[in-house]
């Protein structure tokens, strides 16, 4: 089989997106507002932001009912410039964000202190509540042991309480006790390995890991071979938005395990170390699309600031500012 040029191979990738049927407009825009706009200051003109999301065949209308759903759900906020209107992140979906970047943009999971931290409801809440609750700490990446308890490996619970807050549960904190536990390893007991199995799907998530490789590996592969690698600017921009969007789906469903609790050859690591290199390799062409592309309502394109530089590891400032 012929190997795909650069282009090619990315084309390929953003009309599988355009095809894809089940694509969510507000978590794409969410991904996009945390990568590109929340180093620029955190603000973008709705016109700047439908113009950069219209070659991945979002049409205009699309993005406006789904930036108007995300105000509703308080992730974005509206900023009036005369007859136009900026939009931000909430300080809820700043940190929401925040903390997913944490795991998005990191070189490696962290060490772990082998104590697990665990979060019991206590007393009787309404259905709704509960699984509201559910779904924001699966979203932090607890695994449910059983109903009302819920485990991970290495969460800061203060900072759990905080986001639970932003996210309209701080009536629930009084509910949940917080714990930090460590396994005491009895004869006969269950295994650390055993508590993973009960909490977390690990097989449905690897398959994830593997599917994200098999859809970027074939984008990095063609550029490695360029003896001279280019991307267009535009396109560069586009598949660094879809591979933190990917990325960034699977992390939300990823307790971040630490090594010794994860199988052999776990694909989580291949699919991290294939993100940060496909990530540093667009940056520079995806910075200067952003330099020209992303406009506040006033006609101003606000600088990047250096944070993209920490992302994935240690990069030269230069490099962003291409």
């Amino acid at each position: 089989m012929r190997a795909l040029s650069p282009a090619a191979a990315i084309e390929r990738r953003l009309a599988e997106f355009r095809d894809d049927p089940r694509s969510n407009a507000g978590s794409l825009i969410v991904s996009v507002f945390g990568d590109a706009v929340l180093p620029r200051g955190g603000r973008i003109w709705l016109g700047s932001l439908i113009r950069l999301l219209g070659p991945l065949g979002l049409s205009d209308r699309l993005v406006r009912t789904a930036v108007f759903r995300l105000v509703k759900e308080e992730w974005l906020a509206p900023q009036v410039q005369g007859r136009r209107t900026d939009y931000r992140l909430t300080d809820g979906g700043r940190q929401r964000f925040e903390e997913a970047a944490r795991q998005i943009y990191a070189r490696e999971a962290p060490a772990w202190d082998h104590q697990w931290r665990l979060l019991a409801l206590v007393g009787d809440v309404p259905a709704p509540r509960r699984e509201r609750l559910r779904r924001a700490l699966v979203w932090q990446g607890f695994g449910e042991l059983r109903s009302g308890w819920f485990v991970h490996p290495g969460a800061d619970l203060a900072t759990v309480f905080e986001t639970l807050r932003a996210d309209g549960m701080a009536d629930l904190l009084p509910r949940l006790m917080p714990m930090v536990a460590s396994h005491a390893r009895l004869a006969q007991s269950a295994s650390d390995e055993a508590l993973v199995g009960a909490s977390w799907d690990l097989a449905r998530l690897a398959l994830g890991y593997d599917q994200f490789v098999a859809r970027y590996r074939p984008i990095l592969a063609a550029l490695a071979r360029d003896p001279k690698p280019s991307v267009e600017d535009e396109s560069a921009f586009l598949v660094r938005t879809l591979l933190v969007h990917d990325f960034r789906r699977l992390l939300l469903r990823d307790p971040e395990l630490p090594d010794v609790l994860l199988p052999a050859g776990w694909s989580g690591r291949a699919a991290r170390s294939l993100c940060g290199e496909l990530y540093r390799v667009l940056l520079r062409p995806s910075e200067r699309h952003l330099d020209t592309c992303l406009w506040l309502a006033n006609g101003e394109t606000p600088a990047a600031s250096g944070i993209i530089a920490a992302r994935f590891g240690r990069m030269p400032l230069r490099a962003v500012a291409g």
